[in-house]
């Protein structure tokens, strides 16, 4: 993605916001507004605000994931399967126990 053709002043955002909303809309990228020659505001469409958050939202899993590892903080997965089957089953067997 390519920022330097989407870089407005805020004099343009003033002067043009439906035409701004309508093509952030169509186009899915974001929008860079400069106040006295710099950046200070990013604007996007709210389904690729949308997408971003969930994205950031899947990085911050991974790398969690990614930590846990590097600290030993995880165990093989056929201990957990044997576990949650285990935890299926007991209820099952408490109620032939009563």
């Amino acid at each position: 993605m390519k920022l330097s053709s989407q870089i407005k002043p805020i004099s343009y955002l003033k002067a043009h916001a439906a035409e701004i909303v309508r093509n952030l809309g169509k186009q899915g990228e974001p929008l860079v507004i400069t106040q006295n020659g710099k950046a200070k505001v990013v604007m996007q469409d709210i389904e690729s605000y949308e997408q971003t958050q969930e994205t950031m939202a899947l990085l911050k899993i991974l790398a969690l994931g990614n930590r846990q590892i590097e600290e030993g903080k995880v165990q093989p997965a056929t201990d957990a399967i044997k576990r949650l089957h285990e935890r299926r089953l007991a209820p099952a067997l408490d109620n032939k126990e009563r």
